[in-house]
């Protein structure tokens, strides 16, 4: 299999540089297998990865012009040479290892968690069945970047809209029966940037590797402080 790779190594280059590679097959299925193997072969190639299973999110890439996660991608849907390159729109930090500060910053600044102002009960908070569905596809949100770094709207104005996976944090929270500060959440994304500044053209959606459509979940949103304005 042929592979060309972005490669950048800041302590010996100053300038980034495609560098290709051609590895004998030997049963892998995966893209990441495939990228374990150059690794044994040259130990300075670098890629976050953890549990290879689709679960950790870090091993999200460019492939092929299309963001995704290597331990899901089939090296036999891939056309050669694959060309793999770092998360778009991220500091790249080394290689294929971007710079994930900002987006954990952005994820924070959801306030990420049940906020509840009355006392906690001797057990868990409950839910109704249809409570629990409603949080459905927004809980499942891995943190890739998968969505925000194919966001051409999260390019563009990187320190100021918050991007698909923050915003699908948000509206996770906001539809959580359990938390009571949704009022506050919304005023806080009441912004021409942090909120608006979406564009609905479902790149995020179209490269979620989870299958979620934050668009959709970014609309709702919208819909929620719209309406609250009347």
């Amino acid at each position: 299999m042929k592979l060309s790779i972005y490669r950048y190594e800041p302590e010996t280059s100053a300038k980034p540089r495609m560098v290709d590679y051609e590895i004998e097959l030997q049963g892998e299925r995966m893209l990441l297998d495939v990228l374990e193997r150059l690794k044994a072969l040259d130990p300075s190639v670098s890629y976050r990865r953890s549990c290879r299973e689709g679960v950790c999110g870090s091993d999200a890439m460019n492939i092929n012009g299309r963001n995704g996660l290597a331990c899901l991608t089939n090296i036999r849907t891939l056309k050669e040479p694959v060309v793999l390159r770092p998360l778009p729109g991220f500091p790249v930090i080394r290689d294929l290892v971007v710079d994930m500060t900002r987006f954990y910053r952005q994820y924070y600044a959801v306030r990420p968690h049940v906020i509840a102002h009355a006392p906690p009960p001797e057990r868990e908070r409950l839910q109704s069945p249809e409570q629990r569905e409603a949080i459905d596809g927004l809980y499942e949100c891995i943190l890739c970047a998968c969505c925000s770094s194919s966001c051409p709207s999260y390019w563009w104005n990187p320190e100021r809209f918050l991007g698909p996976a923050a915003l699908l944090q948000a509206a996770r929270f906001i539809a959580d029966s359990r938390d009571d500060d949704t009022d506050r959440r919304l005023e806080e994304l009441d912004d021409a940037y942090k909120l608006f500044r979406c564009r609905v053209i479902m790149n995020c959606a179209d490269v979620c590797p989870k299958g979620l459509n934050p668009a959709a979940a970014i609309e709702g949103l919208r819909t929620q402080i719209v309406r609250r304005s009347f």
